[in-house]
């Protein structure tokens, strides 16, 4: 059978909270879901920390270390993947266009690299560019990208290079090629979010025909699209992710957990005759370190 690795996003950091009561929103609660999710068979765990009293995005290394330590003491077998893409919304503001309005928040690529450098987790996502993510601009310059690469590389966590557009795939590509991604190069199509990239297979092959020789890629789509990109994705040798960071129903009008999601991938991809890989696997095939 073909493998996969399965990613499962169990929160993100939108304004998720007060659409569907199953988002985790305190270190307990993400942590939990996180096992729960590797329980029911995913791969790896994507991480974001909220705040626990607003349960909005937060930056806190506190946060994230409960997260993590209390991930591992579990002894659950799961590859714990945590964002490097914090700190980069500036909303739009006529009153402030430089400042940025209400609930606008930069780091520096140090900042961001923070929760990576002190918790080592075995892999990070990297957002390779710049977006209009809505009404707000997801900011991450080509020079700053370049720093938090190098950081990644010598804290030896595995980047997946997450890609919300064409042009990141090239500037993703610019950092492999210089030498700032070590080992096969892993690549995530971020798919459906406005205004990205197009939820769709004619986007999916085109950005798999830009990828390097001997990279891999993985794939979701948000909304709707989720369970479709899986099945896609996995049909065209790519890997797969599903959660409440992209994807709040189990089916119409149904409001899903994060073990659900990961339930039905699961049984999706049975169908098409695909395993999921266990992070031991996963391990070993992508070289990943710092496994604790």
């Amino acid at each position: 059978m073909a493998k996969v690795l399965l990613t499962a996003a169990v929160t993100g950091a939108g304004e998720t909270t007060k659409k569907n009561n199953h988002v985790p929103v305190t270190p307990k609660e993400i942590a939990e879901s996180a096992i729960e999710s590797a329980k029911a068979g995913a791969t790896v765990a994507h991480v974001h920390a909220r705040d626990p009293i607003t349960g909005g995005v937060s930056h806190d290394i506190d946060h994230y270390r409960e997260i993590v330590d209390r991930i591992r003491d579990s002894k659950t077998d799961v590859i714990i993947n945590i964002t490097a893409g914090g700190g980069g919304d500036f909303i739009p503001s006529l009153d402030t266009p430089a400042a940025g309005g209400d609930g606008s928040h930069v780091q520096t690529p140090e900042e961001r690299h923070k929760p990576i450098g002190q918790l080592l987790p075995e892999m990070c996502t990297l957002d390779c560019g710049s977006v209009n993510f809505g009404n707000m601009i997801y900011v991450s310059p080509t020079e700053w990208l370049e720093k938090q690469a190098k950081l990644i590389q010598e804290s030896g966590v595995k980047p997946e290079l997450e890609c919300f557009d064409t042009g990141h795939l090239r500037y993703a590509k610019h950092l492999v090629d210089n030498g700032l991604v070590d080992g096969d190069p892993m690549f995530q199509f971020c798919l459906g979010i406005p205004w990205g990239a197009d939820a769709d297979v004619e986007t999916i092959l085109y950005m798999k025909s830009r990828l390097p020789i001997n990279a891999s890629w993985s794939a979701f789509g948000i909304g709707r699209m989720q369970m479709r990109i899986v099945a896609q994705a996995a049909m065209l040798g790519g890997n797969v992710r599903v959660g409440l960071e992209d994807n709040l129903y189990l089916k119409k009008g149904v409001l899903a957990r994060n073990d659900q999601l990961v339930e039905k991938a699961v049984k999706l991809l049975e169908q098409q005759d695909i395993e999921v890989m266990t992070p031991q696997e996963a391990r070993s095939y992508y070289g990943l370190r710092n496994s604790k």
